[in-house]
């Protein structure tokens, strides 16, 4: 039986502007101040660009992703510039990343632009540098484009990655039983689940050893 080549073309024949949708949709969320502690944007990306199996796929949801990122941080920027430090002390942040949402302001006043398109690659500190950027009085004719850039970089990497991951799930199938299936899909899930770990806790480590900007006396 062939599980993943089951599951990938059930995947390829869903509509394409609905699995789009959805995907460019939980992208938004997970850029958004707040709800990128919830909203699964990376992995669902991941798992819909395996559908990207033509050129066309390709292209298309490479760009709604594109923008549905940049939109998201747009908002997430509103948001911070129109409550400003005080978001600091919402529980949301206090709870889920109050020291990344200190480095994240703190590499923002000494990179500036830089430092957006660079957190875009950074588990947590992509959801909080948005609202950081707007509390931090970066202006947005700078955020914008760094924003974009990052979010056109970010959306190539990770769907070629789920397009290439889906073609070898395909060969390698072809050279297994169902059991032995199993067991590679098993551990493929236990190596995914501690990589994303292992970024995660290599992100805010990273944030951690930034340098603390020099006061000027």
């Amino acid at each position: 039986m062939a599980l993943v080549s089951d599951l990938l073309s059930w995947l390829q024949g869903l509509p394409e502007p609905g699995l789009v949708a959805a995907t460019g949709g939980l992208v938004f969320a997970e850029c958004t101040i707040g709800l990128g502690f919830l909203a699964p944007g990376e992995s669902g990306l991941l798992i819909a660009a395996t559908t990207a199996n033509t050129p066309s796929r390709f292209v298309v949801l490479w760009l709604v992703v594109t923008l549905c990122a940049t939109a998201g941080d747009a908002l997430g920027y509103a948001i911070g510039r129109r409550f400003g430090p005080r978001l600091r002390e919402t529980k949301l942040i206090r709870k889920y990343g109050l020291d990344a949402w200190d480095k994240a302001t703190s590499v923002l006043e000494r990179r500036g632009a830089w430092a957006v398109f660079f957190a875009r690659f950074l588990p947590v500190i992509r959801t909080l540098t948005p609202a950081a950027a707007g509390t931090s009085g970066l202006r947005f004719g700078k955020f914008l484009p760094a924003a974009a850039a990052g979010a056109f970089c970010w959306s190539l990497v990770h769907i070629s990655i789920g397009a290439a991951l889906g073609e070898a799930a395909k060969r390698i199938e072809g050279a297994l039983n169902t059991g032995g299936l199993i067991v590679v899909g098993a551990l493929a899930a236990v190596t995914v689940f501690f990589l994303l770990r292992m970024k995660k806790r290599k992100a805010l480590a990273a944030a951690e050893r930034e340098p603390e900007p020099e006061k000027v006396p």
